[in-house]
């Protein structure tokens, strides 16, 4: 089979890596690439670390640190403060260019110290798809993209996280908080910590797949096809605690959720 190639290939170039530190989201991507790594190297060859900043939702730390544990690799939690970069915070459309620049660049040095090979990240064949400003801070660091080099999609890449029992293979897409104000939209902590309280929100309505775009008081939420009935259904609850968060005008999205949306207008 094509996949069964793609994985033996993957693990190939893996394997030849012989230590690495991977950037670690505890999303689909980077939980597969973390635990392919530790079926082929050492795990004391293996370093995963998440960077911690305000741009991640709280819930997302705990969970890498389940994951690690549960994989058996190390995990060092970092903070970031992309915040205090205002060529971040002015949201233009290359704004991960800055983020993903400061990142690598950290850990690339704290793989020298760590005395590991390589850098790796969860890139994968999909988002090549989609506008990413990040990939240029990754070429430029020649951080490796071990799942990209295989050619495996996002599909994939579930299918096999399901074959290896990871209880991530069908956690719903995420990306960073910063992804839901409309770009040259300043970005601040405060519109940060108010829509991750609005998705966690959502999420308790049992809304797993969901984003909320930020414009101002006005906001705009996207869920699955499959869940734009229900979310009319609930309406009264989602206006009731969306209002309370201080958004007066609360929207849907009737195309539903769709992979880098804002990028649209890029």
């Amino acid at each position: 089979m094509i996949l069964d190639k793609k994985f033996a290939r993957l693990k190939d170039i893996i394997r030849n890596y012989h230590s690495c530190l991977i950037a670690f989201s505890a999303g689909v991507d980077s939980t597969f690439l973390l635990k392919v790594s530790a079926l082929v190297l050492p795990k004391k060859n293996i370093l995963a670390v998440t960077a911690a900043s305000a741009t991640y939702p709280k819930q997302e730390f705990k969970q890498a640190k389940t994951l690690a544990r549960r994989i058996g690799v190390r995990l060092k939690i970092v903070k970031t403060d992309e915040l205090k970069d205002k060529r971040f915070t002015a949201n233009p459309l290359n704004r991960c260019y800055f983020c993903k620049k400061e990142l690598f660049s950290f850990l690339k040095g704290l793989a020298v110290k760590e005395k590991l090979s390589f850098v790796l990240d969860a890139s994968n064949l999909s988002d090549k798809s989609d506008f990413r400003p990040g990939e240029r801070a990754r070429k430029e660091l020649r951080i490796k993209s071990p799942l990209e080099e295989a050619r495996l999609t996002k599909e994939d890449i579930r299918i096999l996280s399901k074959k290896l029992k990871l209880s991530t293979w069908d956690k719903p897409s995420f990306a960073c908080l910063a992804s839901r104000i409309p770009y040259n939209m300043k970005i601040t902590p405060e519109i940060l910590r108010r829509v991750e309280r609005a998705e966690d929100q959502l999420r308790r309505l049992s809304f797993n797949q969901v984003r909320l775009r930020h414009y101002g008081s006005l906001c705009r939420i996207e869920v699955s096809e499959s869940d734009l009935a229900r979310l009319l259904q609930r309406r009264k609850a989602v206006v009731d605690r969306l209002k309370k968060l201080g958004y007066n005008h609360i929207t849907m999205d009737l195309e539903g959720y769709r992979m880098g949306n804002l990028n649209q207008d890029a």
